[in-house]
Parts: C-alpha cells; structure tokens; sequence
C-alpha cells in the first residue's frame, strides 16, 4: 500500500512540550512483553460449549491471530485472558502466574484491550478517553501520556486532544481506542476484531498503522479476526478455531503452507491467502 505523506509513517511525532514522542514513553515504566499460555481451557454458555480444552502459547512479543468463523470461540478465549470470562475448566497464565490468583481489576488494568466498538466513553473529550487506563493506574505525567499515544496512531493531539468522540470517524474512533490501550504501555495487548467494522480503505489505513505500532513499541498481542488475510498480514502465529476447539495453531507461514485439516486449507482457499506474504513483522 502506498505511503501517503499525512500517514503516520511519516508523522515525526512531538508532544506539547517539544520532547519527542519515544523520549515521553520511555519516561515510564514497563515491562517486557509478556508471555501468555492457555492450558484446556473449557467454558460453556447454556450447556453449549464455547471453548472445549483450548491450549495456545504465546511467546514474548508475538502476536497470535485467533482466526475462526462465527461461534469458533475466538473472543470468548480473548476474554478469559483479562478475566472478562471465568473459564470453568483449564488455567491462563501470563508470565508463568495463573490469572485466576490475581484481582481481576489490577489484572485489566496492567493488559490493553480494544474491543471492536472501540468502546470509548461518549461523554469525555479524546485526550480524557485516552487517559483513562493512566489515570487508572495513577500516573504522574497522564497529559503527556495521552498526547504521546495519540501521536503515535497518527492523531495530532493539538487536533484531536479536545474533540468529542461523536466528532471523529469511524477509523479516527478506532485510532484513539488503540492510543487509550497503548498510552499505559501493557506488556500484553488484547484486539477484539478492532479493524472489523471499518471500510476497506480504512482497514488498510488501520492494518498499517497496527503494524508499525508493533515495530515501535513491544508487546505481546493477541488478535481476535474473522479476516484470514489480515491474520496472514499483520500474526507471527495463527490459531485456528472451529466449534471451540484449535484446529490448528501454528506460524503463519506453516498454516498456509501446510494446513492441518481439511477444514483449515478451506478456509485459506476461501480467502485467497495463499500466496499473501507476511508483512506485520
């Protein structure tokens, strides 16, 4: 996709005080990416399945794409990561400590999530939006958090810091949904479908933006997708759901050049992806 010169890719990020934009994000904390395991994992609705003995295991700065048809169990699995969901059965640990044993609040609060809505609160401004995971934790310097992270996904805060959410686009709703989750700096970040409800120029725009993102800052992602060809493009590692259970769950490149199943190679042939090349990483 072309580069256009208002793209974020060519954006030298500057905050409000004149301080670069990974200098401000240096000043705080974090911690290396996470790693993320999920061991038989088991949850039901109703006495219907949802997830039937899931295991999946991420790696320190890998992005793992749940990819599945509607009903596969794709963001139920995503929620039991930060406690959204109680799995009846298995254990989810991060960093090697069982999420079970840990608030599920201080839990949320250290994980970025972006569902696919964006979930922003219609009633603040998109700097407050974008604080919120910041002021959650009680950090010192929240103003400059924000204007960093809405740098980074290409927002200029002197634009876009005061305006409403009901203002924006859809794809500049998303940006900030994406800053809002970054601005904290998780070492483990959750996107439920977070390009899904966009047009397609958008979604690429998007795509884009969620790719460098990855180069520049370090995190542990997991990405919920019902799009095989944005999985191919911007995962280190598929995993394939059907029926609550992993078909398949392996890099990119042996899911399409080997699929596991029949039903694995169907979806890869229906969505063209064979011959896409990776190009998240």
């Amino acid at each position: 996709m072309p580069v256009r010169s208002g793209s974020p890719s060519c954006q030298v990020a500057r905050c409000k005080r004149g301080r670069g934009l990974l200098a401000i994000m240096s000043d705080r904390p974090r911690s290396a990416a996470a790693s993320l395991t999920a061991s038989r994992v088991t949850k039901s609705y109703a006495g219907q399945a949802a997830l039937r003995d899931v295991s999946v295991d991420v790696q320190p700065g890998d992005c793992l794409a749940l990819v599945g048809e509607s009903g596969s169990g794709k963001t139920t699995l995503l929620r039991c990561f930060n406690r959204m969901v109680e799995p009846e059965a298995g254990r989810i640990q991060i960093d090697g400590n069982d999420v079970s044993t840990v608030d599920a609040v201080k839990l949320r609060r250290g994980i970025g999530y972006v569902p696919q809505d964006g979930g922003l609160i219609p009633h603040w401004t998109v700097q407050r939006n974008v604080e919120l995971g910041l002021r959650l934790n009680e950090a010192k310097d929240m103003a400059d958090g924000a204007r960093a992270a809405l740098d980074l996904v290409g927002l200029d805060p002197a634009r876009f810091a005061d305006r409403w959410p009901r203002d924006l686009s859809g794809g500049q709703r998303q940006r900030v949904a994406i800053a809002r989750a970054l601005a904290p700096r998780p070492s483990l970040l959750l996107l439920d479908e977070p390009f899904g409800a966009l047009d397609a120029i958008t979604r690429g725009d998007l795509q884009e933006v969620f790719g460098r993102l990855r180069r520049e800052i370090a995190a542990t992602c997991v990405l919920v997708t019902h799009d095989l060809q944005e999985a191919v493009r911007l995962a280190d590692v598929i995993a394939v759901l059907r029926a609550g259970r992993v078909e398949q769950i392996d890099s990119v490149e042996r899911v399409v050049a080997a699929p596991a199943s029949e039903y694995v190679a169907r979806l890869l042939d229906r969505a063209g992806v064979r011959s896409l090349q990776p190009t998240g990483r």
